[in-house]
């Protein structure tokens, strides 16, 4: 992705198969999240894909929580440097002034998804944003990729309010994106 056409996304896959999805979509969908919550047009999002026993260990030593989990995000930009969020306090003056000097990138941060957690939820009806959702693990991946992406540019669910506006900007990123798949296959 060039960098006039906004932030770029690396996958790497440390866990293969189980999920349908191609790098490519789920590059794009991470990038149109990103893009709509307001990263910098130059930034960079990696996204990993690993197992339960990877998450596991990352869960415990960054956010000292026992076991699995279904997604981490770990952002290197401020939650100021976006746009203010429904529902989330602000903690500093709101400043936008991220920008990479020509040709260089912003790193905004990690995001690290379990495909063991996704398929387990999906295929045991505790997916989607209310945990009682029965669909595809290419579903459920997909909708933890956008909520890893939100959390990289300042969304957070901690309050009830702020949870209504990210459950209701992941539904709707997640709409865009099914549309723009749609016509693309309608094209080809």
């Amino acid at each position: 992705m060039s960098r006039s056409s906004g932030p770029s996304v690396r996958i790497v896959r440390r866990r293969q198969g189980g999920i349908s999805i191609t790098a490519t979509e789920l590059r794009a969908l991470v990038a149109r999240a990103l893009r709509d919550a307001g990263a910098p047009r130059g930034g960079e999002a990696v996204v990993t894909l690993v197992d339960d026993r990877e998450i596991t260990k990352l869960n415990e030593m960054h956010m000292k929580k026992r076991g699995a989990t279904d997604v981490l995000s770990f952002p290197l930009l401020e939650p100021t440097a976006y746009p203010a969020r429904p529902g989330t306090p602000r903690r500093a003056v709101h400043s936008r002034t991220i920008a990479a000097p020509l040709g260089d990138s912003v790193p905004l941060g990690d995001i690290v998804i379990s495909v063991d957690r996704a398929i387990d939820q999906a295929r045991a009806g505790r997916g989607g944003v209310d945990g009682k959702t029965a669909h595809t693990p290419a579903d459920e991946l997909r909708l933890l990729a956008v909520h890893g992406a939100l959390h990289l540019c300042g969304w957070d669910h901690g309050a009830a309010t702020a949870e209504r506006a990210m459950w209701a900007e992941q539904e709707r990123i997640l709409r865009a994106h099914s549309r723009a798949m749609r016509r693309t296959l309608v094209r080809a």
